[in-house]
């Protein structure tokens, strides 16, 4: 017969975040987030070839945006003004138009000192990219510096740091970290081997 003392069970550990009270109070919040939302909240708004969460405010929805930072979409929210706290996906379609008409005409709307790409290198003028063009213009320049063989291209094609980084001790890829050991030769070790014996 086995003799158990009692009280020395153990309880079983429940994983970390899975009380029962936490997530009894989740879920009533979710729910009444949802019968808050208008009939025709859209849940993904399309702007910009870009897929927003509509969930988010105007102006952290903005910023998904490729080439919209934060300064660009207060900007952006002032001049069409819509108020920047309301969630991106309760507006009307217009809205939503006068949106994406601010953001693909935001250069000739804001001083030159605020677009992302001043003075182009081909036509000389102010442009602000957003959503994909920001990545082509960047291969795009990438490439002419590999091809005229300036400094920076020449590190880019050697996958080195560009911008004036230390190398000694970081960016160190493709190496064995630490010392190495030199194996020894096989005519080396057999004599080390006779001498133990001896």
């Amino acid at each position: 017969m086995e003799d158990k003392a009692v009280g020395t069970e153990k309880p079983e550990k429940k994983p970390k975040g899975s009380s029962e009270k936490a997530a009894k109070e989740k879920a009533p919040v979710a729910a009444a987030k949802r019968k808050d939302l208008p009939d025709n909240f859209k849940f993904i708004v399309r702007m910009v070839n870009t897929d927003i969460n509509g969930e988010l405010s105007v102006l952290l929805g903005l910023t998904k945006i490729h080439g919209i930072g934060l300064r660009a979409a207060q900007t952006i929210t002032k001049l069409t003004g819509i108020s920047p706290n309301t969630m991106i996906g309760s507006l009307e379609d217009a809205q939503i138009a006068k949106l994406e008409e601010t953001v693909m005409g935001l250069v000739e709307l804001v001083p030159g000192w605020m677009v992302n790409r001043q003075h182009d290198w081909e036509s000389g003028d102010d442009m602000h990219l957003v959503g994909v063009d920001v990545e082509v213009f960047r291969r795009d320049d990438i490439n002419r510096m590999k091809m005229i063989r300036c400094y920076k291209g020449i590190r880019h094609e050697r996958g080195q740091k560009v911008r004036g980084q230390r190398t000694k001790s970081n960016g160190r890829t493709g190496l064995q970290v630490g010392v190495i050991r030199q194996k020894l030769a096989p005519a080396e070790a057999g004599e080390k081997k006779e001498e133990k014996k001896e």
